[in-house]
């Protein structure tokens, strides 16, 4: 079985590849308050996607974490390279502002089927210069707030299983574990945990194992009317997981790092 690894290390000020595969990041800002760690995600990324009112985010909010600094410079240094979606939350002076700066803007308002962080991940699948490499996106804003707008943006985890992408805020972290894979989560103890969670998503697993938690699962059964892992704890640097179904894994984030 092929072993897909896991880090979180883009949350360290020098990201390694933990024994797995290079990433090239993407970022990607929503509609909902910057995480404390942004300008960090932003040093990492090759890539910075604003998903339609995230550029009002990023205008608005960003220059409050360089209060020394003139704010006008910091939102000419923190210009996204594309804003994407319906166009129905950026605010007009703003998409004119990005618009000067060369930022591209994709008006995706023809299509009401999907979220705009949907349309944000199929725009990044479909870029040829990224076709041969690893993508991981990250997405910035994504938990909190509306329960609808949460839950959506979890089915796009479900709708991309192929592709790593992980939603954060200041609190946690959230990402798929596709089926079919031996997955080994190396943990960043200095930034995450210890509070873990593993969730089926989408159907129930029938046998799902662990290793590298307070309590371990061993051919276990999860679904939701049952058994999920909830409130769990990470006891080493390195957690493994195998299920005959997708499941979503959740750590904590630390505070004040």
């Amino acid at each position: 079985m092929e072993v897909m690894t896991h880090s979180s290390s883009f949350l360290l000020p020098n990201p390694s590849a933990d024994n797995g595969p290079s990433l090239t990041y993407a970022l990607l800002l929503l509609n909902r308050r910057l995480p404390r760690f942004t300008p960090l995600l932003w040093k990492h990324a090759q890539l910075r996607i604003c998903a339609d009112g995230g550029a009002n985010r990023l205008y608005d909010e960003l220059p409050l974490f360089f209060a020394d600094e003139d704010a006008l410079a910091v939102r000419k240094r923190y210009k996204p390279d594309v804003i994407i979606g319906d166009m129905d939350s950026i605010r007009e002076e703003l998409l004119g502002f990005y618009k000067n700066a060369g930022t591209k803007v994709v008006d995706a308002s023809h299509d009401q089927d999907t979220t705009d962080l949907h349309k944000c991940v199929s725009y990044i699948q479909d870029l040829p210069i990224l076709k041969n490499q690893n993508i991981c996106i990250l997405v910035a804003g994504a938990l909190g707030g509306r329960f609808d707008h949460e839950i959506g943006n979890i089915n796009v985890l479900c709708r991309f299983p192929s592709m790593r992408i992980i939603l954060l805020s200041d609190d946690c972290l959230i990402q798929l574990l596709p089926c079919g894979h031996h997955h080994e989560i190396h943990i960043q103890s200095t930034v995450e945990g210890p509070h873990c969670g593993l969730i089926p998503i989408g159907g129930p697993s029938e046998r799902s194992t662990t290793t590298g938690l307070q309590w371990n699962l061993t051919d276990a059964e999860m679904r939701f009317g049952g058994l999920i892992s909830t409130s769990n704890i990470v006891k080493g640097d390195i957690v493994t997981v195998q299920s005959d179904a997708d499941l979503l894994w959740t750590i904590s984030l630390r505070k004040g790092w």
